[in-house]
């Protein structure tokens, strides 16, 4: 199965107790379809309590099954919390988004979107330059008083 496909197939839940473990997930799961894996992702600090994350995945052998379990399960109770159940999302690179270890100005789309070439540069300071020598529209007002005239 293409990961495209898989994707497709591929459920977030999120909002899980901490009593609820893979087995439970998947028998909370089980009536929409085939299931071809549940995981719910440890604590990353070794230090922590916790047993996971509060939210795994469950991946379905039909997208048609998971988007039925979306339908009926999102906004469900289980385990006296509401979880949210939607499809789930690519993982981002380590190189892209928060927490990337290199600079947003230091990749090439950045730059091609926000780079300016010399020869535009010009043009913006020859605009500023025209609009500068452009006389005030209102300079022949300056000598007007308001108010009454003085008679």
């Amino acid at each position: 199965m293409s990961d495209a496909s898989r994707l497709k197939c591929t459920l977030y839940v999120g909002g899980l107790d901490n009593s609820v473990n893979e087995k439970l997930l998947a028998e909370a799961f089980l009536p929409f379809g085939e299931i071809v894996d549940v995981s719910i992702p440890k604590p990353e600090l070794p230090s922590s309590q916790d047993p996971h994350r509060g939210f795994g995945y469950v991946e379905f052998e039909l997208a048609g099954d998971a988007k039925e379990a979306i339908d009926n399960m999102n906004q469900s109770e289980f385990f006296g919390r509401v979880i949210r159940v939607a499809a789930a999302k690519p993982q981002k690179d380590s190189n892209e988004g928060l927490g990337s270890k290199t600079a947003i100005w230091e990749t090439e789309g950045w730059i091609a979107k926000h780079a300016v070439s010399e020869e535009d540069r010009q043009v913006s300071q020859n605009a500023e330059r025209d609009r500068a020598a452009l006389e005030d529209p209102m300079e022949s007002f300056e000598s007007d008083v308001a108010g009454p005239r003085p008679e």
